[in-house]
């Protein structure tokens, strides 16, 4: 076995906490499986678009106990280096994900031991609450136990600065340099006189903030069908619909007690084929007209709508889209501003365009989303990945203060007999028919991410001329910055006055994720509009495909 090998592996035994993963870890040691360790220990774990995810596994790569302990050290370090005084609190939280609740107790000593203040989640919550929270206490920073939407494997490490909101570079580089290069850490127990439990008194005015703003005044009978896809959403969201004056809601009972193992999903994600079978037959049975779904650390949205006799699932775009039409209304102030990213649809520009609105296009993730106002405030903002920021009480997205709103607008529309495609029919009427979708390609194995990376810089070195029956207008490469953004990993293609395609790696998972909007140039009825659109997507699509190939 490679030496450098042997004795990184030897010193990471050396200040593993974990009984489990130091037997497993010596015992590959003895067994001389270089294989093996080389795939937990030469592709570590880092710091990205959402701080730390990746599969539960002992060694650098893995989320495990020290991984955690080195990272929270790193945190700790990082805030001195900024000159942030940790006696602010820090707020940690988790999810129900299998470890989280190991994790959490990690980090919370790693941080006591430090001399630090904690404000600790009293349970499994929703991730909304810790962006709050950290807002609502002035705290110096948040740390959030979960893997969001990744298969059930997968754990990870949320990172929040002291504005609420996600970090951003050159914050995460910081902290990898400090969690690098970590020795022992000192830990102390939950009787060390900094530790504290958020209050149920604030968790109370999270609900009471986004029931006043969104409660239906009468109530509604309005049939809508909940879940929380197994994971920590269930009880708080379903206490907010009722309170919020929804009489008719039914939840998927199978999926709505929290379950890190996932039994009834392929995927823990709402814009997955298939996700929500389980939530169309109970809204079948039950006879709702609107599926309202959570990831399993509710911090995105997915919906779907009942159309005559089948159901619509809608895409992360047209959520975006519907919100906006809803929320703009309220957006009145001169320092309020909407933002989306650049792989999510251009119709948000359009609408805020048409009600005064200032409208930004950030580079993709929630941490750019939520800092597009700058000093002023983001009345909205979202991303195509179905996530929504619908207040700025929360510096990040929301599933549930989104599900209120969605619900609310839909609420409303009934009043007429109306549903929210006939919002999107108006919609996509008045500013032109924008056909998105998205192409995803995992890729397996311990060279997962060095393998889509190679993907993308393939494309820009021998990009196509057309895609599907449209010429290619301009190739971007992402890395170099483009507009007035900063640069990014990914490649654009322009399609002329037709659209573009953004193709990038996936900040959270091995996958490479290609962007498509389409915008026809046609005259016709709205549904002959579509039809040309979905098949001048189509052929993008087909082509992508062969060109992304793994």
């Amino acid at each position: 076995m490679n030496s450098s090998l042997r004795e990184e592996v030897t010193a990471w035994i050396a200040l593993d906490p974990d009984d489990d993963d130091r037997r497993t870890l010596q015992g590959l040691l003895d067994a001389n499986d270089q294989n093996e360790l080389e795939r937990r220990f030469l592709t570590p774990l880092t710091f990205g678009t959402a701080g730390l995810r990746g599969p539960e596994m002992a060694g650098p790569a893995g989320m495990n106990r020290a991984t955690v302990r080195r990272a929270t050290q790193g945190v700790l370090a990082w805030l001195a280096e900024t000159g942030v005084d940790t006696r602010r609190g820090v707020v940690v939280g988790r999810d129900a994900r299998h470890g989280s609740e190991r994790f959490n107790d990690e980090v919370v000593a790693v941080l006591l031991g430090a001399g630090a203040k904690v404000f600790e989640m009293p349970a499994a919550l929703p991730t909304p609450f810790v962006p709050y929270c950290v807002k609502n206490l002035g705290a110096a920073a948040g740390v959030m136990i979960t893997a969001s939407h990744n298969p059930p494997q997968d754990n990870g490490y949320k990172l929040y600065a002291r504005d609420g909101a996600q970090i951003i570079p050159p914050d995460d580089e910081i902290v990898e340099r400090h969690a690098s290069d970590a020795g022992p850490a000192t830990l102390a127990s939950r009787s060390a006189p900094g530790h504290s439990f958020v209050t149920a008194e604030l968790l109370e005015e999270y609900r009471t903030h986004f029931l006043e703003r969104f409660r239906v005044e009468g109530g509604s009978e309005l049939g809508i069908t909940y879940t929380p896809l197994h994971g920590v959403g269930g009880e708080t969201m379903m206490k907010l619909f009722v309170d919020a004056g929804y009489r008719h809601v039914t939840p998927v009972a199978a999926q709505f007690m929290p379950d890190g193992s996932f039994p009834t999903l392929a995927f823990p994600n709402p814009e997955e084929p298939g996700a929500l079978d389980l939530a169309i037959a109970t809204a079948d049975e039950a006879g709702s007209t609107l599926i309202i779904a959570n990831d399993p650390d509710a911090d995105r949205l997915g919906a779907a709508v009942k159309d005559r006799d089948r159901w619509r699932v809608l895409r992360g775009d047209e959520i975006g889209w519907l919100l906006a039409s809803s929320l703009l209304e309220e957006i009145s102030g001169a320092n309020e501003m909407v933002a989306t990213t650049l792989v999510s649809s251009t119709m948000l520009e359009k609408i805020a365009r048409a009600a005064g609105v200032r409208c930004a296009t950030t580079l993709t993730g929630f941490k750019w989303i939520a800092r597009a106002a700058g000093d002023g405030v983001l009345g909205f903002g979202y991303e195509e990945a179905l996530g929504y920021a619908v207040d700025a009480q929360v510096a990040d997205k929301d599933g549930l203060s989104g599900a209120l709103a969605l619900s609310r607008l839909a609420h409303e529309l009934s009043l007429t007999g109306q549903t929210l495609l006939d919002r999107l029919d108006e919609l996509e009427t008045r500013f032109g028919v924008h056909a998105t979708a998205q192409l995803a390609l995992r890729a397996d194995g311990p060279s997962g991410l060095v393998e889509i990376r190679r993907v993308v810089a393939r494309l820009l070195l021998d990009p196509p001329t057309s895609l599907g029956s449209l010429a290619v207008s301009q190739v971007v490469d992402l890395s170099q910055g483009w507009a007035d953004l900063g640069p990014s990993e990914g490649v654009l293609m322009g399609l002329g006055p037709w659209g573009r395609v953004v193709v990038r790696p996936s900040g959270t998972e091995a996958k490479v994720k290609a962007y498509v909007e389409v915008t026809p140039k046609v005259e016709g009825s709205l549904s002959g509009q579509r039809a040309h659109a979905g098949e001048l997507v189509a052929g993008v699509l087909e082509n992508l495909a062969v060109l992304l190939r793994l």
